[in-house]
């Protein structure tokens, strides 16, 4: 029977079969036993809710036949996550920062943003949630919490003390926002300078921790938190949320231009609102004419206006209701493509987990 190394070697210049590149150059293979009754791959996954990995669990089975000499060939799976460390530059221990806008305000936008949140750590991954919306912070209400965040002393990894905001926990969720440091009739007033202040603390004065996503609620249209983040950190892309009706899409195209030229990578659209009312498919002809994925919708569905009322948002991907599968392929497809712009990179060293 093959030895170990002949197993490592074959297993390496394999091609996984939908995101291009051989598992050696992607860094998945973890090891090879090989036992007198059966062999156990060891292989990584590169993102939560990897639904293709039956795909590659008989590839890899049919291209190892030989090798196996009758054996049966099982996998042990675990989830690691790829990322470029959004942050590092900045401090921040974070994998991927992704934001989430829109042209609009209206279109669902916050809701989508919280429960992608919600629906990644679901599948595994450790995330937070910020809130950009200055303006309009909704998430606190969505994620049902709205209490004054504290700041603990924290000593830096150069032996300095440091005053560090905690992020609130909300269902379990790392989540900070400016609707917890103001009443909720209260209205800021500020210019650009202070808009730009209170997105670089956030980032960087608050104790995250270590994360795979950072999910960012953008304010909705086009202003100055994208160019104030294209300036901070390299984000690993961008979702634009859309309602079906072309009055929305034409919001939507403005917004996907806004990241390009701030050089945020469009990981795609989502159809919010998708049914009856609004039509449907409006945003995947729109993803499809400009050339970006088309990340799912979400039906027109009233027990996702009840949850986000009743401050329960986590409970669409939590528990089980006509939302849940439409919400965790969004989450699912969004992971892919970050890993997909990751993994497609030409240098790979980014690819390290730090």
């Amino acid at each position: 029977m093959a030895d170990e190394q002949t197993w490592l070697s074959t297993l390496s210049r394999l091609k996984e079969p939908h995101l291009g590149r051989t598992l050696g150059e992607l860094k998945l293979v973890r090891g090879v036993s090989l036992g007198s009754d059966k062999i156990i791959v060891s292989l990584d996954v590169p993102f939560p809710g990897f639904v293709k990995a039956n795909a590659l669990k008989e590839h890899v089975r049919s291209a190892t036949v030989e090798l196996a000499q009758g054996k049966p060939v099982e996998f042990d799976l675990e989830l690691n996550i790829k990322g470029k460390n959004s942050g590092g530059s900045i401090g921040l221990s974070v994998k991927n920062v992704i934001a989430v806008g829109s042209g609009k305000g209206g279109v669902g936008k916050s809701t989508v943003a919280a429960t992608l949140a919600y629906g990644l750590q679901e599948l595994g991954a450790n995330v937070g949630l910020m809130d950009a919306d200055v303006y309009g912070p909704s998430v606190p209400h969505l994620v049902g919490v709205n209490e004054q965040p504290v700041a603990l002393e924290r000593t830096a990894p150069d032996g300095k003390k440091m005053m560090r905001i905690q992020p609130v926990l909300a269902s379990g969720l790392p989540t900070i926002s400016m609707g917890f440091f103001v009443q909720a009739d209260q209205a800021v007033i500020w210019r650009g300078p202070m808009l730009h202040q209170a997105i670089s603390q956030f980032l960087q004065q608050v104790d995250w921790g270590p994360l795979d996503y950072l999910i960012i609620d953008m304010p909705p249209g086009t202003g100055d938190v994208s160019l104030t983040l294209s300036q901070l950190l390299g984000l690993a892309g961008a979702v634009v949320v859309c309602s079906p009706q072309q009055v929305a899409l034409l919001d939507a195209v403005k917004a996907v231009s806004m990241f390009r030229q701030v050089k945020i990578p469009v990981l795609g659209m989502v159809e919010n609102m998708s049914g009856e009312i609004f039509g449907r498919g409006g945003a995947q002809a729109k993803a499809a004419e400009l050339g970006i994925p088309f990340l799912g919708e979400l039906p027109m569905d009233a027990g996702i206006r009840v949850a986000g009322d009743a401050g329960e948002i986590a409970r669409l991907v939590r528990e089980e209701n006509p939302s849940r599968d439409a919400l965790l392929t969004i989450c699912e497809n969004v992971a892919e493509q970050v890993a997909k712009s990751l993994l497609s990179a030409p240098s790979m060293p980014t690819l390290e987990i730090l």
